[in-house]
């Protein structure tokens, strides 16, 4: 009966391990490669890690991005127990500039039909960069691919010239090329294809995978990750920190409003974040908040619109400078940075123009309201007495005499003390 039992539990054991390897993971990167892509590469990999999965299937569609970033994942990915297969997919998809690099990287690499990687030329912020550190550059990018495919028994030479005169390949090229090894339509064709397949890992070993009846299992991204995803457009966070800047100034200019001061701050935190997540330039974080102090200066100063203008155009700069990524997917587009800087003048126009009214405006209540009033000597006035004024009764003087029913002109005040003279006619 004990032995009954042990072999019942050693064969719930394998069915539960058979299952557990038929598990394939699927990560998509389908966006520019930023810091959020590589803590949602990392989780995915730890769950196929975790859930003992027999394969990770990364597929690419992105334009390129980050060094950093895309350096991190490529720690991952060499460093994963789980066999990664890199895919570049569906039809029409793209894994260029640093997609070509975790494209190479994989233990597998693939690309569906009409699909297309490479252009890897690592380049900055405006295409110029001193020419020793450019050699340096493009050197360092050209040795990590040469390592990348010399581990993977791929074409290294073929695939330095990706890097170095970014030149590109459809997955047909590619393949030739010795730069991929399958060419699938999709990621249920990519796991017939692999089955029974034996792939060597980075660290020599070699490792077969078994695919035949794969569950594909696709990682769900956690609330933050989402957010950080949905955060990580340039685009979205400049409008969040811009509404979050109206709703603050709002609140501080009318307190008790009560919400747009809470909506600013939330705006305010979600553009912060994702800003947390992209390289910032120095000078564009400088001209924005060059903007802001212009704008302010507007509402305190009649410079006639002068420094209304120059926060406009350090807005629209700084806007325009404010991502250091040589990437357009990860820039501020124009149109983005003339929405935004043109409405902020227009609103700090408005402002002013009310500041500038309110402070032409006669005073309508306290002492001050009372200069200029005419009221009526309700006895005779030489140099002291009773004036009606304002419904009110005064004390009132006057240097000129003013008898009982006359007009007077209130000139000053002090105390309950008024100051008159003769209104005339």
């Amino acid at each position: 009966m004990r032995r009954l039992f042990g072999v019942l539990t050693l064969i719930i054991c394998a069915c539960e391990l058979r299952a557990a390897d038929r598990a394939v993971v699927s990560i998509q990167v389908t966006t520019a490669i930023t810091p959020v892509t590589v803590e949602i590469v990392s989780h995915g990999l730890d769950a196929a890690r975790d859930r003992n999965a027999s394969l990770v299937i990364l597929r690419l569609d992105t334009p390129g991005g980050l060094m950093n970033s895309m350096r991190e994942i490529i720690q991952r990915i060499v460093a994963s127990p789980v066999p990664v297969a890199t895919w570049v997919g569906p039809s029409g998809a793209r894994a260029a500039s640093a997609g070509f690099f975790l494209l190479e990287a994989g233990d597998i690499a693939a690309m569906a039909p009409g699909t297309n990687t490479g252009a890897a030329h690592p380049v900055v912020v405006g295409g110029q960069m001193d020419p020793v550190m450019k050699q340096k550059v493009e050197n360092d990018a050209a040795a990590l691919i040469r390592s990348l495919t010399a581990r993977r028994s791929r074409n290294s030479s073929l695939a330095e010239q990706s890097v170095l005169a970014s030149k590109s390949f459809t997955e047909r090229e590619a393949l030739d090329g010795h730069l991929i090894e399958i060419i699938a339509a999709d990621e249920r064709d990519l796991l017939k294809q692999l089955d029974g397949r034996a792939v060597t890992r980075f660290n020599g070993s070699t490792q077969t995978i078994h695919t035949a009846n794969a569950e594909i299992v696709r990682y769900q991204e956690s609330v933050r990750e989402r957010i950080l995803s949905f955060l990580s457009d340039p685009n979205l966070a400049l409008i969040f920190l811009m509404l979050g800047a109206l709703g603050i100034y709002a609140e501080f200019n009318a307190p008790g409003m009560i919400l747009p001061g809470v909506a600013g701050s939330i705006c305010a935190l979600l553009a912060l974040a994702a800003l947390s997540v992209l390289p910032i330039s120095a000078l564009g974080a400088s001209l924005i908040v060059l903007s802001f102090i212009f704008f302010g200066l507007e509402l305190k100063f009649a410079s006639h619109g002068v420094l209304g203008t120059g926060g406009a155009i350090a807005l629209t700069l700084g806007a325009l400078l404010l991502i250091d990524s040589p990437l357009p997917e990860m820039r501020i587009r124009l149109s983005t940075a003339l929405a935004v800087a043109l409405p902020f003048a227009l609103i700090t126009a408005f402002l002013f123009s009310i500041a500038a009214r309110a402070r032409a405006n006669k005073a309508v209540s306290g002492a001050e309201a009372m200069i200029g009033e005419i009221g009526t000597a309700v006895e005779d006035l030489n140099p002291a007495g009773r004036i009606f004024v304002h419904g009110e009764y005064w004390n009132a003087a006057s240097p000129t005499p003013i008898q009982a029913g006359k007009s007077a002109r209130v000139v000053g005040i002090e105390g309950l003390q008024l100051f008159v003279e003769p209104a005339g006619e």
